[in-house]
């Protein structure tokens, strides 16, 4: 190409402008003004108050005299149910929520009052003490905001190697230097360095080394005996400090334990930790000590779990503990913003394969475990009796007294902390040999007399019973190791239960049932089934069926929502009916919010599920169901009334916190003796992430950093201009965190504002911003391109419709005489967005859902995509009864119920008289959201050639799939 060349494409210049987002607890800036409304929408909803949010219905339990009852329904009394008393008189109440919806009753003995830094209570609306003043523009240790949100993206963002640190400053520099200016940092030696100086959220890592100490053989001594093992660990008692100081937490935080009522029907419900009994009964017995009356409980919760950071070859498992606390609620603990925290790395003793096997080795290594947990935690022991003062993210200082709290843990896990022989509970004492039995929960008065009392080999086989190893929590006031076993949505129900459960017992039937050339028939048609199945939003595809190896997590939750439906037909109907009970007690302990009536539904669900399986015992597939992880779902009531809500407690957190804490900083290591280098990129993590909240609460990072300079720049030549003196140019935030000088752009009608107020709708749809260009432009010709004849008719009754909203006849009966004409001009729109309110967090601002509907005869330059809707036909009518089901035409419900099978309504498409598609014209509004469909395959294999594209035209009726989320859950019952 010759020199001069110039390339037809412009080149664009970097953009100054920056578009505040407006809301006034919010700091992102955007490029543009669509990116901005989008970010609007979705971070900061207009909160919706249904007007009447559908609720799931009450269980199927049908009055026993009644005639319609079915013959094959499970019995089930609901007065089985344990109900707690009602709290005593004697609380403080209070009421919150729209027109005071719910009312909560807090302790009063341990209710959080706030007090000085001496420990001496406030008076009631006493405002916290002044923080120490700052100057706006000290950002030590860094020079300048460049300087520190430079560290931030290099180091925790991107993650960027040392070697590529400096070969980016180094290219830095080059642009500057004709400026005779130098970059933020020298080398990535300086931004380690400046990092390691930052003062806040320094809780440097200690170890301690553990030997054995018992009798040692006189000859062929084996080498773990001799071994040292260290671990790693940092004050837990700081770190939790840390956390109650966190201004990010305060308006995420309870401070004493409450209970949470319906105000209209005095219906109690469970969410957050501290919601749940466990607290309350801790605070009563606490604030028996007359000292500790004030205080505010502090729970600490912990986790821990093994995990494998390589496949390769080398010592690649690494023991991470974790901590959190029960204060912060569980939308914080889910949404990984430092609540949970890793604490220390344990010792993993290995040995050869001959000593493997060995008692000692086995008893060692169990105890090591313990002592470890022991001596880790011992800071937090003198403040469990005796209160201590510490200081909140409110600013108000608090005297708190700590108690160790549930311990998240898989079964596993669960046998080594419970100190319990495999395949037994490590909640209570039912037998291994029939766990279902009803059994007393296991405590540590009742094993502790029990190895007083028998042998080891006796408690070993009549209790499950590892008599000789002392549990950590015997070393801590009000712990009991065996009460504090949390719930676990991941390892008992989503991979236990539902995935290494029942859908492998699935092909164990079928191989049994058929033989093997006709099971592998089979299950290739619930492959191709389950690769058939129309896209929706947050739904993972399985484009080869479930034919793969490794399974994670997600994609056990991905195939719950797609495989009922996949198996009905080739399966009997009491397995199918087994799968759903199972999905749908999955779907309800999973809720955010849980009443009491849902614990009555979860009831019904495990004894449907306990009756339906055994189908699989009938037809020999299993020989008995005394499986730990089947037997652990009869705790869940139980647990729920104790711990809250049981998503905030899954191992799903401590396993999505191993990415950042063990496997990310790995990764970034060089491999020899990494976990040093691990150690300090999670220190280095800490610092940033503590020095930024300091600056989020200076109000420092008010804007962004570019907005921040240009904004130096813009009052600089203001001064200059109007000769009021020099001015510095500097990247200082505004006075008292103002934005009022940052860029804005005028966007029409939209003036930066976010309306706060609430509205009673319960969702909002709103089309693209920008139609399709390609598309028809009038009617005539939108009917050709779709080969709908009568369209511009459809779109005259329309207009009849909505011009005369009072007309009471059917659109039908109208003569076409009376319909109006239009001949203008048309925009054709590919999608939308629904933002919708989930009716499973009532009492907050969670639940806020966007997802996007499309209709394009192109979805990725590909084929073509039509989305299903629910529809809104009838507002007044709860569940399925008030929505139909639109995609270009309309689908109709069969029957006025759902399947009993599947426990999901069918449609299939509707036709009008003259047996043509029905199809009309609707009002946007009346769209609520997105609906999936999944074919009712019946008895019959699906073609090989079938598109999971071509789902929604080649079969004659549908499930709604109710499993597709958890909102989808509540609103199609």
């Amino acid at each position: 190409m010759p020199a001069n060349a110039t390339n037809s494409r412009p080149r664009p210049d970097h953009s100054t402008l920056q578009l505040p987002c407006g809301h006034p607890s919010c700091q992102r800036y955007f490029k543009t003004a669509a990116g901005r409304t989008k970010h609007r929408l979705s971070a900061h909803p207009i909160i919706p108050q249904p007007v009447s949010a559908p609720c799931p219905p009450s269980p199927e339990l049908l009055d026993p005299g009644n005639d319609q009852q079915r013959e094959d329904d499970v019995p089930f009394n609901a007065d089985e149910v344990p109900r707690p008393l009602s709290p005593p008189a004697d609380v403080n109440a209070e009421f919150y929520g729209p027109e005071n919806q719910f009312y909560r009753n807090y302790h009063k003995g341990l209710d959080g009052r706030p007090c000085d830094e001496n420990g001496m209570f406030l008076s009631p609306g006493t405002l916290p003490p002044p923080l120490v003043e700052r100057p706006a523009d000290d950002w030590t240790p860094f020079r300048n905001r460049i300087e520190f949100e430079a560290a931030e993206f290099l180091f925790c963002k991107d993650q960027m190697s040392a070697s590529h640190i400096d070969t980016l400053l180094d290219l830095w520099a080059a642009t500057l230097a004709k400026h005779d200016d130098h970059p933020p940092f020298a080398n990535h030696r300086d931004l380690y360095q400046t990092i390691d100086s930052i003062p806040l959220g320094d809780v440097p890592w200690q170890n301690f080394a553990v030997k054995f100490c018992g009798d040692k053989p006189d000859v062929d001594i084996p080498p773990w005996m001799n071994g040292s093992y260290d671990v790693w660990f940092r004050d837990p008692r700081e770190v939790v400090r840390n956390m109650l100081a966190n201004p990010m937490y305060a308006d995420e935080m309870d401070y004493q334990p409450y209970r949470e009522y319906a105000s209209a029907t005095d219906e109690r419900q469970w969410k957050d930790f501290m919601s749940a009994d466990w607290a309350w009964d801790q605070a009563d017995e606490i604030s028996n000590d007359p000292d500790t009356v004030g205080a505010t409980f502090v729970p600490v919760i912990l986790g821990s779990d093994k995990t494998t950071v390589s496949v390769g070859t080398g010592n690649n498992e690494y023991y991470p503990l974790y901590l959190s606390i029960g204060n912060v609620r569980n939308n914080v603990r889910r949404a990984h913003r430092d609540a949970i925290a890793v604490i220390g790395f344990l010792a993993m003793p290995k040995t050869a394969r001959v000593h493997a096997e060995d008692p000692k080795f086995r008893k060692f290594r169990r105890q090591l475990f313990h002592s470890s947990l022991s001596k880790i935690l011992q800071p937090l022991k003198p403040g469990m009796t005796k209160p201590e003062v510490a200081c909140f993210g409110d600013g108000h200082f608090r005297r708190v007294v700590y108690g160790l709290g549930p311990y998240i843990a898989d079964y596993e896990e669960q046998v080594l902390l419970g100190c319990i022989v495999k395949r037994w509970c490590a909640r209570c004492l039912a037998s291994r040999l029939n766990l279902d039995d009803d059994a007393l929960d296991r405590c540590r008065e009742y094993v502790d007399a029990l190895v007083e009392e028998g042998t080891l080999l006796e408690i070993w086989d009549d209790y499950g019973i590892v008599g000789d190893i002392v549990p950590f929590t015997n070393d801590f006031p009000r712990a009991d190791i065996n009460r504090l076993i949390a719930p676990d949505l991941l390892h008992q129900l989503i991979k236990g239960a539902f995935k290494d459960h029942l859908v492998d017992w699935v092909e164990k039937y079928l191989l049994l049932t058929h033989g093997k050339r006709e099971a592998q028939r089979i299950m290739d048609d619930i492959d191709r089934r389950i690769a058939a199945v129309a896209s929706f939003t947050g739904l993972r595809r399985f484009p080869e069926g479930r034919g793969f190896k490794q399974w994670t997590g997600d994609d056990s939750k991905a195939l719950m929502k797609v495989y009922l439906p996949a198996i009905e037909g080739h399966l009997p109907q009491d397995i199918v009916r087994a799968f759903r009970a199972l999905l749908e007690f999955c779907y309800l302990v999973r809720r955010n919010i849980i009443t009491e009536k849902t614990l009555t539904e979860i009831q019904d669900a495990l004894a449907r599920f306990h009756h339906y399986r055994e189908a699989f015992r009938d037809a020999g597939v299993v020989p008995t169901f005394s499986l730990p992880r089947q037997h652990s779902l009869k705790h869940y009531i139980q647990l729920i009334r104790l711990f809250g809500a049981p998503n905030g407690l899954c191992s799903l957190i401590t396993e999505s916190k191993h990415i950042k804490a063990v496997k990310e900083p790995w990764r970034r290591s060089s491999r020899f003796n990494a976990l040093g280098q691990m150690l300090r990129t999670n220190q280095r993590l800490d610092k940033l992430a503590a020095l930024c909240v300091d600056f989020t609460r200076r109000n420092m990072l008010s804007g962004t950093c570019l907005s921040a300079v240009v904004m130096a720049l813009r009052r600089f030549q203001d001064l200059d201009d109007a000769g009021g003196g020099h001015a510095c140019a500097t990247d200082s935030a505004p006075p008292n965190g103002s934005n009022a000088n940052v860029l804005d752009v005028d966007e029409g009608h939209d003036d930066g504002e976010v309306d706060d107020e609430s509205t009673v709708l319960q969702a909002d749809v709103q089309l693209a911003l920008t139609p399709q260009r390609q598309r028809a432009k009038t009617i005539a010709a939108l009917a050709a391109e779709l080969n709908i004849t009568h369209l511009p008719n459809l779109l005259r009754q329309f207009l009849f419709e909505q011009k005369h909203p009072n007309d009471t006849r059917d659109v039908s009966e109208v003569s076409e005489f009376h319909f109006p004409h239009y001949d203008g001009g048309i925009s054709v729109f590919n999608s939308a967005s629904s933002r919708f309110y989930s009716p499973s967090d009532l009492s907050g601002i969670g639940g806020m859902h966007t997802e996007y509907i499309r209709a394009c005869p192109q979805w990725r330059n590909g084929h073509a995509r039509n989305d299903c809707v629910f529809v809104s036909t009838k507002p007044e009518l709860e569940g399925m009864q008030g929505f139909d089901i639109a995609l270009i035409r309309w689908f109709d419900t069969v029957g006025d119920s759902p399947d009993e099978d599947t426990g999901m309504w069918i449609v299939r498409p509707a036709y009008r008289a003259n047996h043509s598609p029905h199809m009309s014209i609707i009002h946007i509004d009346s769209i609520y959201r997105a609906a999936h469909l999944i074919p009712v395959y019946g008895a019959q294999f699906v073609s090989h050639d079938l598109k999971y594209y071509q789902s929604y035209d080649s079969f004659r009726a549908y499930y709604v799939n109710k499993y597709a989320d958890h909102h989808a859950f509540e609103i199609a019952f």
